[in-house]
């Protein structure tokens, strides 16, 4: 069993709380997006539509925002990783490649705590990748704990690329939103994904 294949079902053996939380975000200030990243997605938000394939999308919308983040944080302080094999725990399923995950540590050659943020790309369903992108909050939170690192919270992020669902893990309860973010609206968008990555651990 992988991160891939969890499904609701599955998350029962951790006896997790759902709730909605609309609040989480609502104190963060939109952040300007630099002028490359806004050219880039005027040129590609459409062709990773046209194309239709999660690579697409990662490639085109995704991963320049979040490397925007980074650079916003500071490269110093955060790295981020993309398709990076993720194994935490074996018996409880709990390992994988995550699609792109935040730490703590300017060392972008392997995993170090704490991992605060994990980022979950999908076609289309965002509502089908929750029980995936939620499995990787919990190995990132067993992670941390190992080495001693203690966070309040890990974040969690499933998006097309298009659209953005934000939720957290906090205790035995994830908090999630209910409704979605528009890539259109860019600046809201860095605003939470720097909160998030600044809140953690700085």
């Amino acid at each position: 069993m992988a991160y891939s294949d969890f499904t609701f079902t599955e998350l029962k053996k951790f006896h997790l709380n759902l709730i909605s939380n609309n609040a989480m975000f609502e104190e963060v200030q939109p952040l300007a997006a630099e002028d490359w990243l806004v050219r880039m997605l005027e040129r590609s938000v459409l062709r990773a539509q046209s194309i239709g394939t999660e690579k697409a999308r990662s490639e085109f919308i995704i991963a320049p925002i979040l490397l925007e983040t980074q650079v916003l944080v500071g490269s110093e302080k955060v790295s981020l990783f993309s398709g990076t094999e993720f194994n935490v725990d074996e018996e409880q399923g709990l390992k994988g490649r995550c699609d792109y995950l935040f730490c703590c540590s300017a060392n972008s050659f392997q995993i170090e705590t704490p991992v605060i943020a994990v980022v979950e790309a999908k076609t289309d369903n965002i509502n089908a990748a929750f029980p995936q992108c939620i499995a990787e909050m919990l190995a990132a939170r067993i992670f941390n704990e190992r080495e001693g690192r203690i966070l309040p919270c890990i974040y969690g992020v499933v998006t097309t690329g298009s659209l953005w669902r934000f939720m957290k893990l906090v205790g035995d309860t994830i908090e999630s939103e209910e409704r979605d973010r528009s890539v259109s609206d860019l600046e809201e968008l860095l605003g939470i994904l720097v909160f998030i990555v600044r809140s953690s651990f700085l």
